[in-house]
Order: structure tokens, then C-alpha cells, then sequence
């Protein structure tokens, strides 16, 4: 199998982190590529029609992407033990927050990087900082149970997430206001999977 993936994409870093997780690094090429939303890749874009990125090519040809549906897929190739069904839809709420944290952050860089600077809108900014915000409080005040629980794949896109906003928001002092999510973190990005797919 081949990945398509991106050196800071936090969405391609969760997807290397199940690999790690499931032993299965061996199992898939990564191929690195250079892709925006007004210049993309035209790998990415024959293997998503979306043109982002991860995308992964099976061996049979067959593309899957979006982040989600690759983890789902990688896992049930690895023995399933990411998304249990004891706490499923916990799980799958959690993944989702920390993409959604993810997609927020992304739609920032984006604004400033990608449009012209008479074109950038403050509002728009601070509209995502502020969703990012809420979900940093709803995990604070309701998910650090589950974090501190076996490692599923709502852990890995949340630590995902929380690494994504030091690595493009250092500025942002998410830890404050946020003790025991900032300890939860403190211990899951010393996980081997986390220091073996930093971005650069």
C-alpha cells in the first residue's frame, strides 16, 4: 500500500500514528507530497477527488481517504483494537473533536497563508480559535476519563490535535485553563508513535 502524505498534515500524522500502533509501518509506503487547496498535487487529486491529503492507495488500486476512514480501515487490517465497540460512539466523538480541532486550526494557517492579505479576515481567525477553544473546554471538563482509559483512536486525534496547535499556534497558551488535559499530553506525546512521526 501507498500513503499520500504531508510533513506537517496532523491528519497524515494520525494516520502514521496507527501505523506505529499497529506494527504495520513495513506494510505501507509513504509517499511525501507538497499539496495546497489552490495548487493540488496531481497524485493527490487522482486519488481523491478532493484533493487533500492522506489519501491511501490499496494494493488493489483502490484509493481511500479522509483521515477517518483510513484509520478505520488500517486498524481493521491490524487487529481492530482502536475503535472498541464497549465505547464506539465515545470513541468516534472524541476522534471527532480532535479533528475538528484539527480543521480549525488548518482553516487558520490557510487564511493567512493562502489569501491575499487585503482579502484575510480577523473574524474568520477568531471564529476558529474560538472552536478550538470549546473543544479544548469540553475535553477538559468531560473526556479526561476516557483519555486516561486503553488507547483508542479518539486518544490519537486528540494528542494529534493538542501536538498541531504547539507545532503551528505556539503562541496559543491552550495549557492554561486546561490542567489535566495538559498532563494527559504531557505523558501520550512521549508514546514511541508520537516521537516517531513529529512534523518537520
Amino acid at each position: 500500500m501507498k500513503l499520500l502524505t504531508g510533513p506537517t498534515s496532523p491528519f497524515a500524522r494520525k494516520v502514521a500514528v496507527v501505523l506505529h500502533e499497529q506494527g504495520m509501518t513495513d506494510s505501507v509506503q509513504m509517499e511525501v507530497v507538497m499539496t495546497t487547496p489552490i495548487d493540488i498535487n496531481a497524485s493527490v487529486a487522482a486519488a481523491n477527488p478532493l484533493g487533500k491529503i492522506p489519501a491511501l492507495i490499496r494494493d488493489d488500486g483502490i484509493a481511500l481517504y479522509d483521515s477517518r476512514v483510513i484509520c478505520r480501515y488500517l486498524d481493521a487490517q491490524g487487529g481492530g483494537t482502536l475503535y472498541p465497540e464497549t465505547r464506539l460512539w465515545e470513541t468516534l466523538t472524541l476522534e471527532a473533536t480532535g479533528d475538528a480541532i484539527m480543521d480549525a486550526g488548518i482553516l487558520m494557517i490557510y487564511e493567512v497563508r493562502m489569501r491575499p492579505e487585503a482579502k484575510q479576515w480577523d473574524g474568520w481567525i477568531d471564529a476558529q480559535s474560538s472552536k478550538i477553544t470549546a473543544a479544548l473546554d469540553a475535553l477538559e471538563a468531560r473526556w479526561i476519563a476516557h483519555l486516561a482509559g486503553p488507547l483508542d483512536m479518539g486518544q490519537i486525534a486528540v494528542g494529534c490535535a493538542l501536538s498541531y496547535l504547539d507545532f503551528r499556534q505556539p503562541d496559543r497558551d491552550w495549557r492554561s485553563g486546561h490542567p489535566q488535559l495538559a498532563a494527559w499530553h504531557a505523558v501520550f506525546d512521549q508514546r514511541d508513535s508520537m516521537q516517531a512521526t513529529k512534523p518537520t
